[in-house]
């Protein structure tokens, strides 16, 4: 996906470096870069296009990463919980994965497309359970994620150092 930075020069989003989410729909793509765009000076906008998406194809594990995202950032942790746990859902059907992250075994783990994912956004609801002062649920979340993904591939430690420097 790319956006144009300031200056006019095409630059690759990080939303692209940082997931490897598989391909999303040409529809969904234009709908999601729009709502990157506009996340820069309207987030209710760009909750707006993302949910745009989100009605146009729920499959696609792009737009739930968008919208946690953007909660997140913004600080609305009810909105953020809401689609990383849908995000979950979804990245969790798509990896063929038990809707419940407690029976997930390492060796289901494939570090690439859907399964990555889930374990990205299992780092991201630490997060999220963390910022909200749900500390049990936060460590349960950490916890899994090193038994889960022991090679740090999604970079769980960096979670589990903000909470290591909040406890």
């Amino acid at each position: 996906m790319e956006v144009t930075a300031r200056g006019g020069k095409a630059r690759t989003n990080a939303l692209d470096d940082a997931i490897d989410f598989g391909e999303v729909s040409p529809a969904v793509n234009e709908i999601l870069q729009r709502g990157v765009a506009l996340n820069r000076h309207d987030r209710d906008a760009a909750d707006a296009a993302f949910r745009e998406a989100l009605a146009v194809d729920p499959t696609q594990l792009a737009t739930w990463f968008c919208l946690y995202k953007i909660h997140t950032y913004s600080g609305n942790l009810d909105a953020a919980l809401a689609a990383a746990e849908g995000g979950l859902r979804e990245a969790a059907r798509a990896a063929n994965l038990s809707p419940d992250w407690h029976l997930w075994r390492p060796d289901e783990m494939n570090l690439d497309g859907p399964a990555r994912f889930a374990l990205y956004t299992l780092k991201a609801l630490a997060f999220i359970r963390m910022r909200r002062d749900e500390r049990d649920a936060a460590r349960a979340l950490l916890d899994e994620l090193a038994r889960l993904d022991p090679g740090d591939a999604v970079g769980a430690s960096v979670v589990a150092a903000i909470w290591a420097g909040a406890a």
